[in-house]
């Protein structure tokens, strides 16, 4: 066999394997469409026909759940906001059971707030999976500040608080006339402009308005 060739297909393996190992559902469907493609080429040219079939059909699926992911990730049919307290013991489990990778995102995250903070908790849920929390706490004057926009890894290359952004009644009917991010993390700049953010400083704020339906997405 051609060594070059013998090469692609190990290639192809390598990528198929390796995308088992990966947390994020966007970047697994992408590796793991590659891997396929490559060993549905490779496994042609030599003529194992079982593997064409079975890389060919992998393939497919992955092009099929990499459209209907992209089509969904700004659907508000497909997110569901769930407001709860922010004592609210499904939301504390959520936020003790992913606590240091929130800590890498929010660093000094208090999960549990202090008796006298007014806070409000946002759980973005896909079906019966929790993919994202939105914690917003109050520091009066109609001034609501953002101590927590957190993803799960799975969903890690999507924007799921968005749907909370969006939905500017819940906010207005707290006393909010405006949201403010103190300190962006970095690549999260074109997620804040997307969601009605504009940069002041080195903060970030968002004017609330009343509608219940909020600003539209900018699809990405």
């Amino acid at each position: 066999m051609v060594p070059w060739l013998e090469i692609i297909g190990w290639v192809g393996s390598a990528l198929v394997v390796f995308s088992l190992t990966q947390a994020r559902v966007l970047r697994f469907r992408w590796l793991n469409l590659a891997g396929s493609i490559i060993a549905t080429a490779y496994n042609a040219i030599v003529g194992i026909w079982p593997f064409v079939a079975m890389n060919a059909a992998i393939a497919v699926i992955n092009v099929y759940w990499l459209w209907r992911l992209q089509r969904e990730r700004h659907d508000a049919a497909v997110y569901e906001v769930v407001e709860v307290a922010p004592d609210d013991a499904y939301l504390l489990h959520v936020l003790r059971t992913h606590a240091a990778d929130i800590e890498r995102f929010a660093p000094g995250f208090v999960a549990q707030p202090p008796p006298r903070e007014r806070r409000s908790a946002f759980l973005v849920q896909r079906g019966d999976e929790t993919v994202g929390v939105v914690e917003i706490g109050d520091a009066g004057g109609g001034l609501g500040v953002v101590l927590l926009d957190w993803v799960t890894k799975r969903f890690r290359d999507f924007t799921p608080g968005e749907f909370v952004h969006r939905r500017s009644g819940v906010f207005a009917a707290k006393g909010f006339d405006r949201i403010v991010v103190p300190r962006a993390a970095r690549g999260e700049s074109a997620y804040l402009e997307r969601v009605g953010f504009r940069r002041d400083g080195a903060s970030w704020v968002r004017e609330v308005t009343a509608d219940p339906a909020g600003p539209a997405p900018v699809p990405s």
